[in-house]
């Protein structure tokens, strides 16, 4: 029975998990399903992503929450990729992975013979635009399209009205915009090197870097406008994407699923964004959670395409961020005598006595306490050592809270 409000939109919420802290994470703050890649086809390869044994065990670790794993197989693939395809298809088929996201034909085609128990998703690298190429996937296998991220909420509703009813619909909602077709771009092939290329996960993004403008006369050569104030000039870095106060939209149109961009962010970035979207999801109104996507690290936020044309980003800031992660949560207890709760947190960043910390949970609204006192945890001897701030990170610290928290809540200090 689906306890959820009316309110409720009815979507599955994919988050990243661009390593093991990520995944635990999307899980704890309501994530439906995750995203991640193994050690090789993924398009982020330098994110910590998931060896075999890692891979087991977060497959393992999501279900036994109720979370599907989703698999990227989504880089333009050589024949040597294809040829280590097979085994590495068995393995996941056998470990119980519940979808792979590929764009490579022969990896499609590859994934019904090897892995006939993994669904079939077509990635956004396909650039599927309409409904002819939507069919075309599914009659290959695809279950779920990832649509291309250059279509408005008119052309996806038109589009899930010439679709197939079993055939999902999945899109991007929030997260880094690419200027390039759905990802397909040459420019760090081009400026790095082959191996540094955005179709095999490893793109320098040159398109976020400060370009120098050079006059030269060229007769006949048209020239774009751009701003320069004598420095930098960001002409082809975009805005972010936030979709968070347009979900209705969204589910009108007929979207079986919502994606988060960030597999090469942090696990504090995985937190607050899926929290945010998880809640609104549920029913809460987007303005209460607007606040939690400002205070994490992004660029200007615009609504893509979904509208309209997608804004740029003039660079002067590239990324924007009011609190930064303190210490998660590993253990809560209760003190007695209503005197408050002893928690054990493992440290990230710097806080001193007198600090007003952000509790980021995921069944609570953002609370705030006074860090009064703290203890660290000394491996040499065995023993808790009153300090006066907590400053080693990785660290085991114990601190008084006036609530109760729960493992993997997030403790946070506001910016100045």
């Amino acid at each position: 029975m689906d306890e959820r409000p009316a309110s409720a939109l009815p979507m599955k919420l994919l988050s990243p998990a661009g390593g093991p802290e990520q995944l635990r994470q999307a899980i704890h703050f309501g994530a439906d399903e995750v995203y991640l890649a193994g050690s090789r086809w993924g398009m982020r390869a330098r994110s910590k992503n998931f060896d075999r044994d890692q891979l087991v065990a977060a497959v393992r670790e999501a279900h036994a929450a109720g979370v599907s794993v989703h698999l990227t197989l989504n880089t333009i693939m050589g024949d040597e990729d294809i040829d280590a395809l097979p085994e590495y298809l068995h393995f996941i088929d056998e470990i119980g992975v519940d979808a792979a996201i590929a764009a490579d034909l022969g990896a499609i085609s590859l994934l019904r013979e090897h892995a006939p128990h993994v669904e079939i998703h077509a990635s956004t690298q396909t650039s599927i635009m309409n409904a002819r190429a939507a069919e075309e996937y599914a009659r290959l296998g695809a279950r779920r399209l990832v649509l291309a991220r250059e279509m408005s909420v008119e052309d996806v509703a038109r589009l899930r009205e010439r679709l197939s009813p079993e055939l999902e619909i999945e899109v991007f909602a929030h997260g880094s915009m690419c200027m390039a077709l759905s990802g397909r771009c040459l420019l760090s092939s081009e400026l790095v090197g082959r191996e540094r290329g955005a179709n095999v996960g490893a793109c320098t993004q040159p398109c976020r870097w400060g370009w120098t403008l050079v006059e030269e006369s060229q007769p006949g050569v048209r020239r774009m406008p751009v701003e320069y104030d004598g420095s930098w000039s960001y002409i082809l870095s975009s805005n972010d994407l936030c979709m968070l106060d347009h979900l209705g939209d969204l589910a009108q149109a007929g979207v079986s699923a919502i994606k988060i961009e960030g597999r090469a962010k942090g696990a504090y970035y995985t937190a607050c964004v899926t929290n945010a979207y998880r809640h609104v999801l549920d029913g809460e109104p987007a303005s209460a959670w607007m606040g939690e996507l400002d205070a994490v690290s992004h660029r200007p936020y615009s609504t893509g395409f979904f509208y309209g044309n997608p804004t740029q980003n003039p660079g002067r800031v590239e990324y924007a961020r009011d609190r930064l992660m303190v210490a998660t949560v590993e253990k809560c207890a209760p003190l007695g005598g209503g005197r408050g709760y002893s928690c054990e947190v493992r440290c990230r960043n710097r806080a001193t006595f007198g600090s007003i910390l952000q509790v980021l949970s995921a069944t609570e609204p953002i609370r705030e306490c006074s860090l009064e006192a703290a203890d660290h945890w000394d491996e040499a001897t065995g023993s808790w050592e009153p300090v006066s701030q907590m400053n080693r990170a990785m660290d085991l610290y114990r601190v008084e809270l006036p609530f109760a928290v729960e493992p993997l809540d997030i403790l946070c200090l506001k910016s100045e």
